[in-house]
Formats: structure tokens, sequence, C-alpha cells
């Protein structure tokens, strides 16, 4: 006799199709390893002798529930428009879609309403792993009115060099064993600062300079703040309490006690302490005159393929963390 029990209970779970386009790059990768284990869904694969075939590839994104793109801009925003059908859903990784007014967001702790806007979109742009940390230090500031939309900011930041994608990480291990940290965008053009802009609701640009780390992954996002440009307050315990009151119930936001020195290590801040986890540290440093926040990340997890899952979990009504470490 045949136990339906079993059958039923199978026929009752649901397997989500999921398709990661570019899963060969160094963000798919990280994707793919995070969602293998998991019994909710399946992963669906192209043959790798078809990947150019956009027919082959079109039927496969037909098949999924969420399509995750790991591909260049230009790809990214030609697997959009050649795909007719209204059910698959997009998650994006790259820049092709951050600004575009059409996409939602997907960073949940941005601002109240934004983990449901997540949750029903079907179209993801995925933020960048910079402007993740830029947006944790000072959105709440600029919600709160405590920095002004017009606000001249700075950043200054370093990362792994795991976020210049394969070529840059066979360089780094093939030639770069000298090689010190470089910065790099100097013409104040980085791809990320539209989003940056944008999502923290500035009316100027940002300045932005990025500086690549000689270490595989993690990352600071740094952004001096002066008391001339403060509204509301002009007290560190002020800007610390707001940001901390923000995240009060963020799980991958972490706000740092006020100057924590027991985070230093002989008075440096280490780049890599949040490597392998989907969480932000957030630190604030300095005096009522100058301050300074800084946000550290691992570039590869809640800075690309920690916050993709954490996308898809909530677009899936999953647990929000389900395969994640914090």
């Amino acid at each position: 006799m045949v136990e339906l029990a079993p059958l039923l209970a199978a026929k009752a779970l649901k397997m989500n199709r999921i398709f990661i386009d570019g899963q060969a790059g160094t963000t798919g990768l990280q994707i793919h390893e995070r969602l293998s284990v998991r019994t909710d869904i399946e992963l669906i694969e192209i043959d790798p002798a078809e990947r150019k075939n956009p027919d082959a590839k079109q039927s496969i994104i037909d098949q999924a529930d969420v399509v995750v793109l790991c591909l260049p801009d230009d790809a990214a925003r030609e697997a959009v428009r050649n795909t007719k059908n209204t059910h698959t859903r997009f998650i994006d990784a790259s820049t092709a879609h951050r600004v575009n007014p059409d996409w939602t967001y997907g960073m949940p702790e941005l601002m109240p309403g934004q983990r449901d806007a997540i949750a029903s979109a079907r179209l993801i742009s995925n933020p960048g792993c910079y402007p993740t940390g830029f947006l944790a230090t000072v959105k709440p500031l600029i919600s709160a009115g405590v920095l002004a939309h017009d606000a001249l900011i700075s950043i200054s930041a370093i990362s792994g060099y795991s976020g210049g994608g394969r070529q840059l990480i066979e360089k780094y291990e093939s030639e770069g064993a000298n090689w010190p940290a470089r910065p790099y965008s100097l013409a104040l053009k980085h791809k990320h600062v539209p989003e940056m802009a944008q999502y923290a609701g500035l009316s100027t640009s940002p300045l932005f300079t990025p500086t690549v780390g000689h270490f595989y992954k993690g990352m600071l996002v740094s952004v001096p703040i002066h008391r001339d440009q403060l509204v509301k307050t002009n007290s560190i315990e002020n800007v610390h309490q707001l940001i901390s009151d923000q995240y009060a119930t963020e799980p991958c936001i972490n706000v740092m006690p006020l100057n924590d020195d027991a985070e230093l290590q002989d008075g440096f801040l280490n780049p890599e302490a949040a490597n392998g986890t989907n969480r932000v540290d957030v630190f604030v440093y300095g005096h009522n005159d100058q301050m300074m926040l800084i946000a550290r990340l691992d570039n590869l997890g809640k800075g690309a393929a920690g916050a993709v899952v954490q996308n898809l979990n909530l677009m899936l009504q999953v647990t929000e963390l389900e395969g994640l470490s914090l």
C-alpha cells in the first residue's frame, strides 16, 4: 500500500526554480555556493556550450521563477529586454538598473517599507558594495534632517581586490605580491556614485575616492563629517544614538559602541573582520567638532552575493536570513 503522506508533503513543498545567469563569475560562484545547499530551491543551469545561444538562454529564463543576473551591464539589460514573459522575476547584480525607476533597490534596511517593496517586486537591483556601506552610515542622518539634502559629502574607501572580478584577482595573485594599497577612479566618475546620491537623497553627488588593498575581500567605507555640516545637532553622542536607533531591529546592521577602541588592533581598524558574513558594522569615531562614520562589510557578502540571497529570500517569502551568516 502506498503511503500518501510523504507524497502529499512533497507536493506541498514548492521548489523555487532559480537561474544564475553568469554563475561562473566571482559573484555568481558565491551565490551558487549559498543556494546549492538549499532544499527549497532548484538551481537550473544552461549547457555551457549553449551560453551564447540566445534562444537556449531564453528557454532557461522562461522556466525560472527568479533569474539572478551576474553579467556586464549591457548583457544584463539585454537579458531583461529579451524576456517577454511576465512571470519571471529578476535580481540584477550589475549596475545596469540601479537608478532605473522601474526597478526596486535591493537594500531592505534603506528606509521603512523597503523590505515590503522588495518582497512584492518583479525587478530588483542589487546594491553596489560601496553604496551599501555609504548608505548604512549617512542615510539615517539625511532622513532625520541632521544632514541636509544639499550637503557636500566626501567618501573614502578601501576594498579587497576580489571586488575587481576575475581578471583583477588573477593579476593580484600572479603579479601583485608587493603591490601597496592603490587608489583608483581618480577622474571621480566611479559607477557607484549615481546610486549613492540617489538613494541617500543628495542633490549633489558625493566626492568618492576608492582604494584597492592587498587583501582578497573585506571593505571599509569612511565618511568624514564636520560639525558645521550638521543641521539639528552638534553632538557626536546624538549622531551615534540616531544611527543606533535606526538599526535597532535590523539583523544585518550592527552599530558598534561610540569610539569603539575594542575593535581596534594597535589603533588600526581591520577591514576583514566582517568577512564571511552578511553583516555591516557601523562605527562612529571622533568628537563633537569632527566625526568619522565607517561601515565595514564583506564586499562579496553583504556587498554582493549575500545581499542577493537576502533579497531572494524576501521575494520567495522565506526566512530573510536563510542561508546567510551574521
